[in-house]
Formats: structure tokens, sequence, C-alpha cells
């Protein structure tokens, strides 16, 4: 059911920033940040890049350009690309584990979880994991360097579709963040020398031992770290170059595994966090909290996007919903008009949005139903099956007129960017792919559960 308050037009560009000012929705500033992809979802944030132009058409024997086996298994967590790198984040297990060690226990009780929650569902290892990242070179996938932060065994288990590095590390081309969760922050240069770290954030306790996975977002020299768990949330600013905090706020949320973001608004920059509880929006000076909104389902994962001055959060687990609140807001957006639009028929739930051209483009839940809506009033312009395509884990991603779905079979959909289905493409790799792709230049990389591709057009 869709509704609206008023069909509001902001005509001012809105700006999403990260080391630089990057405006969105077509106005991409060309930059280094605009010719890399330096985050999860890109240097827009919202998925997309104007300037990369990815292939079309791609397979095993088809506009690969190299393909490596991967160590170990950090299937969720994105690759990242800068210049002549590309950078992930791996968690491998013991080799040296004998039988008996790896053996599973049942994750201990959380008796102090609300609502039961957090119970250890999923078993925790027994044996050491080490925790890397890995730099290889962006034309011939060979190795340049790695770094071990820390060997470790996990005290809660993760999803069995999840590993214990599911989220994605970020660069702003002078220094790479790598982030564990319960196991730190890790702050390299570009060479992987260690610069700080920071390893006293605590152990996190997740919803039924789903496991740790949101990313944290670098906004010019901050960083901003989600911890929402069954324990004491929070959200923390950190000083990027020292790892020293700026601020801490206590939050009254459960497990969600939204990744935040930093926008700014005349002169102004918000926090943006999703929530089961509420979407909230925080003064990225001070902590302070500008506004809320309620709604949303169980345990959100997908991460905000941006259209103008509408930021657009969803949730679809024990029912759907997607709202488009206005970000110039105060107080309960709720109460307040603040909601420009909302839908309970469809939304996504592991896959983030992408927004381009005035499109928002989500999947329903994290099956193979696209649908397409105008952004600024909600209306729904198509909703399609994709052939070929089981279920998406991987947000989508667009560049060069194209829409890219990615299935978690290694099956991939290819679209105009367009108010109309149009299919371009259907591709198919041998490997299962949960994490989302990086654009850059003509080339896509992608993460699958054991190899690491980059396709280029005309290779």
């Amino acid at each position: 059911m869709m509704t609206s308050a008023k069909n509001w037009f902001y005509p001012a560009v809105y700006l999403v920033f990260v080391a630089v000012s990057l405006p969105v929705n077509g106005l991409l500033a060309q930059t280094p940040m605009a010719t890399n992809w330096p985050n999860f979802r890109g240097p827009t944030f919202n998925g997309t890049s104007d300037t990369a132009t990815p292939p079309t058409e791609w397979a095993e024997n088809q506009n690969l350009k190299w393909k490596i086996e991967l160590p170990g298994a950090g299937n969720n967590s994105s690759p990242i690309v800068w210049g002549d790198q590309v950078i992930i984040l791996d968690a491998i297990p013991s080799p040296s584990a004998s039988p008996a060690e790896s053996e599973t226990k049942q994750a201990p009780k959380n008796r102090g979880s609300r609502r039961g929650r957090g119970r250890g569902r999923n078993r925790a290892p027994q044996t050491p994991t080490k925790f890397v990242t890995i730099c290889f070179d962006r034309q011939s996938g060979k190795k340049k360097w790695e770094q071990v932060a820390v060997e470790s065994t996990p005290h809660q288990g993760t999803h069995s579709d999840h590993s214990f590095a599911s989220a994605s590390p970020i660069t702003d081309g002078k220094r790479i963040y790598s982030h564990f969760g319960s196991r730190g922050l890790y702050c390299y240069d570009m060479d992987g020398s260690l610069q700080w770290k920071r390893d006293d954030f605590g152990q996190m306790m997740t919803r039924s031992g789903f496991g740790e996975g949101s990313s944290p977002f670098l906004y010019e020299d901050v960083l901003i770290v989600p911890w929402d768990h069954e324990g004491q949330s929070w959200v923390m600013a950190i000083d990027a170059s020292t790892g020293e905090t700026k601020w801490k706020q206590e939050r009254d949320e459960p497990s969600n595994w939204v990744t935040p973001v930093v926008l700014q608004r005349q002169g102004k920059e918000i926090v943006v966090t999703g929530g089961e509880n509420f979407a909230r929006g925080y003064d990225l000076a001070t902590g302070k909290e500008i506004w809320r909104s309620s709604g949303f389902t169980s345990r959100p994962i997908s991460s905000p996007v941006v259209h103008q001055d509408l930021v657009l959060l969803a949730s679809s687990r024990q029912g759907f919903y997607l709202s488009a609140l206005d970000l110039n807001g105060q107080g309960n957006l709720n109460d307040s008009g603040g909601i420009k639009w909302s839908t309970d028929s469809a939304a996504p739930d592991v896959p983030s949005m992408m927004v381009s051209h005035g499109r928002v483009y989500h999947m329903k839940g994290s099956t193979n139903i696209l649908y397409c809506l105008n952004a600024e009033t909600g209306d729904e312009l198509y909703s399609k099956r994709l052939p070929g395509i089981r279920g998406v884990y991987a947000s989508i991603v667009a560049a060069d007129g194209k829409v890219i779905v990615v299935g978690r079979d290694g099956s991939a959909v290819v679209l105009r960017d367009s108010d109309r289905f149009q299919v371009l493409a259907e591709n198919q790799l041998d490997d299962a792919i949960d994490a989302t792709p990086a654009l850059a230049g003509k080339q896509m990389f992608l993460r699958g559960k054991k190899h690491l591709y980059c396709l280029e057009n005309g290779s």
C-alpha cells in the first residue's frame, strides 16, 4: 500500500561526502574518488558510478581479465578499488586444527538480551581464525601484500550464509580501514603498514548468533562505526587519522546490519543510521540526535540511499516497509510530516537499494523480483521477476546506462537504466556470489565464495 504526504519537489542538489564533495544523481564530480570504487556501494554510496563502463556480457571465457582463488571466507565483504589496488577482507580458519579442535560448541546464551534474542542459535567455532586485509594488483590479480590484523577464536557463531569477515573495507587513497567488528578496527597506509588500531569495542552479541557485518562509513576525516546488537548498542565517531573517539552515542536498538551514511545539507553534516526501532539522523559534529522515524520491521539490513533531500530506508523481515524521509526534518518525522512517501507492499532485505536518474531500484526481500520506483513520489514504474536468477544478496549497482543485478548462484542480469524494463544480457559465472560488485574504469570486480573476478570490456 502506497501512502504519500505531498508531492514536494526539492530543486537543490543533494551532496554526499566521503573525502571530497560528491554530488549524486548524475552530477558526480570528476575526482579521484569518482574514478575509483573506495567503499561499499561506491563513490556516491547509492551503488552508482558516473565514470565506469563495465562489460554488459561476461562468462568464464568472456570478458574475463583474471580470476584468482581466495584463501578464506569473506564472501559477503565487497571489494574496493583505488588506483592499481584491489582490496578485500578475509577470515581464514586455522589450517592446523585437529578434528577434535574443529568441533563446534554452542554459543552461550545472552540472558540479558532484549526479547530473548541473541541466543546463539548458530554455533561458535573452537579454532582460531586469521582476520586479514589483502591487496591485489588491479591489472594482473597478483597479491601485492597481506596483513593479519589479529588471530583469534570468535566468541559467537555466524549465519551459514555469512563469514566472520562480512564488513567491507574503506579507503580515501591515503589510508585503508578494515573493520572486523569484535576483533577491532585497523588502519593501514596504502602499502599495508599499520597506522593505528582499536580493539577495545568489546564483544558484539548478535541476534540468534547471525554474526556481524555492518561496515563503517568514512566522511572527510571521521569514521562512523555502528554497533547495534543484543547488548548496549551505540554509534561512534572516530578520528580517522588517529583512531581517537570524537563522540559516542548510545542507542536503544537490537541487532541490525545497516551501514550508515553521512550526508551534507546546507552546511550541516548528518549521520543517517537505520534501525528496527527508528531510523535516526545525528549531528556529525556532536552526536546529538536531530530526527527519528519509526515503522521498520525486524532486523534491517538494507542500507540507506539518497535522492535530493530524501533519504530512503527499508526493511523486510516479518513485513515490508520502505520510506522516503525528509532530511530537512526535526524531531519525530512520523508526527511532523517528514515521511514524504512510504510503502508496505515490497521492500529489500539483504541487498541495498540503488538510486539512479530519479529512479530507485530494489529487490523484493532477497528474491529475484525487481522493483523500479519514482524516487520522488514512490510511484511504481515496473516490477518484474528477473530471468535466470533465484535469489539476491548483492546490492544493485549501475553505470554507463546499465543496471546490474547479481544472483547468489553467480547468475546476473544487466538491464537498461530506464523507466521501462529491458534486459540487455543474462550472464553466468561458476562461483556463488553474495558480495556487492565494484565498478571502476572498464572493469567490474566480483567477490565470490571461492574466487575474486576481474571482468573487463574487451578482455
